[in-house]
């Protein structure tokens, strides 16, 4: 399971506030940010790859074209900021920190190991460039709206990007929350659902129904962009278009699939919190590379 482990960061990218990509390069690093998680969760022996794979391209979107953050000044005030929500999906998360420059590539081997920074759900005082502590579900776009509200009062120009799974959609807070943020009008949060139609113990229409979910967020007042979440085009392409809505918040549905780019992790529930063998493994970073 050997792979390059220069962070992108390192590969002649010019020092500032963001990385401004463009779509061929982020593709690559989505590429490789999965390779990471699957490193990542196969050495550690536990973790969940399914729904870390199908938020790569969201996460290489953000971290290296959109937001405005500096790895080596983690509390800069002025940072966009990005709450994992689902926080199991820990491991995108980290390979996204390390590949931008936050701790070193080789770190991501310590997932889940005694001692480790990165621990199996977000620690926001252990690890740089962590927002949020996650673990129980449903908190992230509440957390997020205080977040957003803060900039406001503070007349701080930075963005707030919040990752929901589709399964929090079922739970009460999100929509509490919801309500909130279109009240205030809070056109300063962009939240993202990694909507890939699976959680633990199977498909959400079958645990719990939550469609039609673009309408439901109409009606809570939110700006609602539907966009396939593996297409890097399109997802610069509705964040460019949230940033002009004024007067509500807007949520952008990405469509994607569970365990994306592994053939036999795909659209599989069992590996929502699996970890893939050895042999498993190797047959994943071959189909990734």
């Amino acid at each position: 399971m050997t792979e390059d482990v220069t962070p992108f960061s390192a590969q002649a990218v010019p020092p500032g506030d963001r990385l401004d990509l463009p779509p061929s390069r982020l593709e690559e690093i989505a590429r490789k940010l999965r390779c990471h998680i699957i490193s990542m969760i196969a050495t550690a022996g536990s973790g969940h790859p399914g729904g870390s794979l199908s938020a790569a391209d969201i996460l290489a979107a953000l971290y290296f074209h959109v937001m405005r953050h500096r790895p080596q000044d983690p509390h800069w005030s002025d940072r966009d900021r990005f709450i994992l929500s689902k926080g199991h999906a820990a491991p995108v998360l980290y390979a996204a920190l390390a590949e931008s420059g936050y701790f070193p590539v080789e770190e991501l081997g310590s997932l889940r190991k005694m001692g480790s920074r990165l621990q199996g759900h977000p620690d926001s005082k252990l690890t740089p460039g962590v927002e949020m502590s996650a673990g129980s579900l449903g908190m992230g776009l509440s957390f997020g709206i205080g977040v957003a509200l803060a900039a406001r009062l503070d007349n701080r120009g930075y963005w707030t990007y919040v990752l929901l799974s589709d399964g929090e959609c079922e739970e009460g807070q999100t929509w509490e929350a919801a309500l909130f943020a279109a009240h205030f009008k809070l056109d300063n949060l962009i939240t993202i659902v990694d909507c890939n139609g699976m959680q633990l113990t199977g498909f959400t229409q079958e645990v719990m129904n939550i469609e039609p979910l673009s309408q439901k967020w109409q009606a809570f007042g939110w700006n609602t962009i539907d966009i396939d979440g593996h297409d890097i085009k399109q997802i610069l392409s509705a964040i460019t278009q949230a940033k002009t809505k004024k007067g509500k918040p807007t949520i952008i549905i990405a469509h994607t699939i569970k365990g994306k780019g592994v053939s036999f992790m795909e659209n599989n529930a069992k590996f929502h919190g699996k970890a893939p063998t050895s042999e498993e493994a190797a047959k994943a970073l071959q189909e990734l590379q």
